[in-house]
């Protein structure tokens, strides 16, 4: 039977994951230290296989954005299949982080409480470590389409790869057709009586007087980022209603706050989240 606390072969990045990580760290905390160290390994090794990938031309007539983000997927994989079977980083960690060791009266080994601390923080910062990996893959990915859009029409490209990271959880939540294929939408623009191109129709959260709820709701759809970012860019700077946001010469707090008075959101909070996710948005890549 297998172990129901071995997690070796699993990403402990989700919630039920973190959760058997931290019930195997208060029973036996140096194998959970162990298991946390391989999550770091593997975070390392994919962020390795990403570096290499970027190093290749990828302009070849199969390649997409959807063949990239099947390529991520396969890549995050391999690097935790590779940290499963070890190459040397996660045993240096578990060393660093085990200060010696304690035995009872049996003499079996007992982890020291330094050792549950240590290991409690790794496992604390596994999520940070992947998020910011996520994240910069994400604003890497969507920089080109930024900053065209942005020489064209003069929006900002921290702007535009806030709120796409905002709207869309960093790409995690895109919206789809009725298929399940993206609808490229990563800025939640809703589809008005003007917009004549295709509609993709998904249940979201709206405020009314500051309470959240549930409705469905019809979203442009484009053919790739690329026409999201200009659509996107295009009205911000031909929308009266947004004049007042390219006003604040690209400061981020005044940006987010003219957007929230324009009413690009209904989330009362949607200008602080806004001006938190721009500030984790690192434009050199």
């Amino acid at each position: 039977m297998a172990n129901p606390l071995d997690i070796s072969s699993k990403l402990a990045l989700d919630a039920q994951s973190l959760e058997r990580l931290r019930a195997q760290a208060k029973q036996s905390p140096d194998q959970a230290l162990k298991a946390a160290a391989q999550q770091f390994e593997s975070v390392f090794l994919n962020m390795m296989l990403k570096s290499m990938r970027e190093a290749t031309p990828q302009d070849g007539m199969l390649d997409s954005e959807q063949t990239k983000m099947f390529t991520g997927m396969l890549d995050q994989q391999l690097a935790q299949s590779m940290a499963s079977r070890g190459v040397g980083l996660a045993d240096i960690m578990v060393k660093q982080l085990s200060r010696g060791q304690l035995t009872d009266g049996k003499g079996q080994n007992i982890a020291p409480q330094s050792a549950i601390t240590d290991t409690r923080s790794a496992i604390a910062a596994l999520p940070s470590a992947y998020n910011e990996n996520t994240q910069q893959d994400f604003v890497n990915r969507m920089m080109p389409h930024a900053m065209q859009a942005s020489q064209t029409t003069g929006v900002p490209p921290q702007l535009m790869l806030g709120q796409a990271a905002l709207e869309s959880g960093w790409g995690k939540r895109e919206i789809r057709m009725a298929d399940g294929s993206s609808s490229y939408n990563l800025f939640g623009i809703k589809a008005n009586a003007d917009w004549n191109g295709k509609v993709a129709e998904v249940m979201t959260t709206e405020y009314k007087n500051g309470v959240p709820s549930k409705q469905v709701e019809k979203f442009r759809a484009y053919s790739s980022y690329a026409d999201a970012f200009k659509d996107y860019a295009s009205m911000l700077s031909n929308n009266p209603r947004y004049a007042n946001v390219l006003q604040q010469g690209g400061n981020a707090a005044g940006m987010a706050q003219a957007l929230q008075k324009a009413g690009y959101a209904t989330d009362p909070k949607y200008a602080e989240k806004l001006v938190s996710v721009m500030g984790r948005i690192n434009l050199a890549g």
